[in-house]
């Protein structure tokens, strides 16, 4: 099945903004609450009260480094150790 985006977003922030937004995210995922995202027309709500995938990847392309972070729920979450330092 293609994937279907159901909402995407990308803008300049500070730090302390991207932190917050993080740290909301990690509060609905911790207690198990619906992550709602909105922003415009833009609207879509996610049950995290299931198993989670979590994938963590740093790339480098040029002079450009990134750091994207997914999260997917499903039936049956595969896990791996990870250590944040």
């Amino acid at each position: 099945m293609a994937e279907e985006v159901l909402f995407e977003i990308e803008k300049k922030m500070s730090n302390s903004e991207i932190a917050d937004y993080l740290r909301d995210i990690a509060e609905k995922i911790d207690s198990k609450e619906n992550i709602n995202l909105k922003s415009g027309k833009q609207e879509v709500n996610l049950d995290t009260n299931r198993d989670t995938v979590f994938e963590l990847k740093a790339e480098r392309e040029d002079k450009e480094e990134s750091l994207e972070i997914e999260l997917e729920w499903e039936e049956n979450g595969k896990s791996s150790e990870l250590n944040i330092e």
